[in-house]
């Protein structure tokens, strides 16, 4: 790892420090200041010259704050003559912006895409992306990493004799069935319609889950509002215990003390991508690392391996 160069944005930098860790590279400082008139300025103090430089950055509330710093650090490794930059995406805001779904509205997912790819990127390393549509619209090699794995390996240490699988909607389905593979138990979805960003109906649950021990797996929570209205379903049907588990646990609104106050929910169980401060962790949160799967995979960048040999 001699020629890798790893530098942090202000969103996540516990992670980055863990990725480190595991590489057996240091982290390198970046330094971000104001002008008076609240314009940033972005320094990466550390040697970028013809080395393979990492840019560790999730898209996190403040998100456009971190998206300008994340902008600017790319401009100032091409402008430090990096010979290659891979932006490192463990929570990418915007895939959730993936479609015209109403008269005049912009596609953010493609346009983000654009900027990160006109500032200097020349790679993205990306978890569990909102769609894989999301994927097309970067014009340069993305390697989209997913924390199934993780999960798994959680919940293997449960009795799943009497265990199904459920996603929220059919668009997560797939991801569902090949986590209720993993570990080898049923799947079940619910058919949901989605009228605003906070507003969710789930008509009915497809598949058998009366009695079950469920797992509730989506890509990510922000506000709950699916989550909420699938427990009103699952209670419907008389489920046994609910489990609830997400790659991107944002947790708005106070979202994971209000899914902790829920009798039914037993666990939360989300991933490391997204930050969650100590004051909005509750007994029933567990919060997995996904810092081993990406240094893995930005070790096989840097050697020019497979990276798709992860899944395997």
């Amino acid at each position: 790892m001699r020629d890798i160069a790893v530098f942090s944005g202000s969103a996540h930098t516990e992670l980055a420090a863990e990725i480190c860790h595991h590489l057996g590279v240091p982290l390198l400082p970046t330094k971000t200041s104001r002008f008076a008139n609240d314009a940033i300025e972005v320094q990466l103090q550390g040697n970028c010259r013809e080395r393979d430089v990492f840019l560790i950055q999730p898209l996190v509330p403040p998100t456009q704050e971190n998206l300008v710093e994340l902008l600017f650090m790319l401009d100032a490794a091409r402008g430090a003559s990096a010979g290659r930059i891979t932006v490192v995406l463990p929570h990418y805001a915007y895939a959730r912006s993936d479609k015209k779904d109403a008269p005049r509205i912009s596609i953010g997912g493609r346009l983000v895409a654009d900027l990160l790819t006109t500032a200097g990127a020349d790679r993205v390393l990306a978890m569990t992306l909102h769609s894989p549509q999301v994927h097309g619209f970067f014009s340069i090699p993305v390697d989209h990493l997913h924390a199934l794995r993780e999960l798994a390996e959680h919940f293997q240490g449960y009795d799943l004799s009497n265990t199904v699988v459920v996603s929220p909607d059919l668009g997560n389905a797939k991801e569902a069935a090949a986590f209720a593979r993993l570990l080898g138990v049923g799947v079940a979805a619910g058919a949901k319609q989605r009228y605003a960003d906070d507003k969710v109906v789930i008509s009915t649950v497809i598949g058998d889950v009366a009695g079950k021990d469920v797992i509730v797996l989506d890509d990510e929570i922000a506000k709950g509002s699916t989550v909420f209205e699938l427990l009103d379903r699952l209670r419907e049907r008389d489920v046994r215990s609910v489990r609830v588990a997400c790659t991107h646990g944002l947790f708005a609104a106070n979202a994971v003390q209000r899914l902790s106050d829920e009798k039914d929910v037993e666990e939360i169980v989300c991933t490391n991508t997204v930050p969650i401060p100590d004051a909005n962790r509750t007994d029933k949160l567990k919060i997995l690392s996904v810092a081993p799967a990406l240094a893995e995979a930005m070790r096989r960048i840097h050697n020019g391996e497979s990276v798709s040999a992860l899944f395997a």
